[in-house]
């Protein structure tokens, strides 16, 4: 596993996590998460992944107007940056731990199919969106995508010609990534973004990171993020295993210890580590190119 030479840097903007409240700079209409799109690219990301918020409460949705405005917003500006957009929206079901059935799908619970977690793909056709590659224990809660709602959205991706980034939160996950590239459900390079630190998903282990990239499918293109205080040593981990990079607001609010950050302060940090290791960052054209994007328009 050589060290990578030339980082993609992803800079996932706002999530859907209960992050709002905790920061002033967790952008939350599509003005804010736009403008932060903007700040990140010029601060070196090369791709920007976008959730959308409710611009009233704050909370995360699905409101396929919220992505169109978002991403109106950051074309209008004349931003080069690769737009990935979340599809892992929908998957939420919250259950009474004594009584699951009689209770049935509590509050909070968001859960739908594979194919209705789409639709705002299909309407914008984004360089890249994501696919959560199974169901896991996320938190105290579940977050359900079963095998045929992975077949059903990976044919739909595929056949609109988006470039999926698999996201692989434990090691069967990934082992179902790379069944659905054997039934031929996902086309070469395969893109994958290595989850860590999730409760309850795969730790923010080194060696589990390196078990995990020697399981990757020849060719595939990799990034990795961890939670909280193991961002930026993340940033470091990855590129040292060969792999990209991922930091941001929806995975860390803190520059430092009781210092906030933005997004694009985030993204210069993860510039200034990989410079640091000796490596350079990839533009969005060298991004496009490595993970089988088109062009830019």
């Amino acid at each position: 596993m050589p060290m990578n030479n030339s980082v993609i840097i992803t800079c996932a903007l706002t999530g859907a996590g209960d992050t709002v409240g905790r920061s002033p700079h967790v952008p939350v209409t599509p003005e804010q998460i736009a403008a932060s799109a903007v700040e990140a690219a010029g601060a070196g990301a090369a791709v920007v992944h976008i959730h959308v918020r409710d611009p009233e409460t704050g909370d995360p949705s699905r409101d396929p107007r919220l992505y169109r405005e978002v991403v109106e917003r950051i074309k209008e500006t004349g931003t080069d940056v690769v737009i990935n957009l979340t599809a892992g929206m929908g998957g939420d079901l919250v259950l009474d731990a004594d009584q699951p059935l009689e209770k049935g799908a509590l509050e909070g619970t968001d859960l739908v199919g594979g194919l209705d977690r789409l639709p705002h793909v299909e309407d914008l056709l984004p360089d890249i969106c994501t696919l959560d590659c199974g169901s896991l224990n996320f938190g105290d809660n579940l977050y359900i995508s079963t095998p045929e709602m992975l077949r059903k959205g990976a044919r739909r991706i595929q056949e609109l010609g988006v470039r999926p980034e698999l996201e692989i939160f434990d090691t069967g996950q990934l082992a179902f990534a790379r069944q659905l590239l054997d039934e031929g459900l996902l086309d070469d390079p395969t893109v994958f973004q290595l989850c860590m630190g999730i409760p309850w998903g795969a730790p923010a282990e080194p060696g589990i990171l390196a078990s995990m990239v020697n399981y990757l499918p020849p060719g595939a293109q990799w990034a990795s993020f961890a939670l909280g205080r193991m961002q930026m040593p993340w940033v470091a981990q990855s590129i040292l295993l060969g792999g990209n990079v991922r930091v941001g607001l929806e995975d860390n609010l803190y520059l430092s210890k009781g210092v906030k950050a933005t997004n694009a302060q985030l993204t210069e940090r993860a510039v200034q580590i990989t410079e640091s290791l000796g490596a350079s960052v990839a533009s969005p054209d060298e991004a496009r190119a490595r993970l089988g994007l088109k062009p830019r328009a």
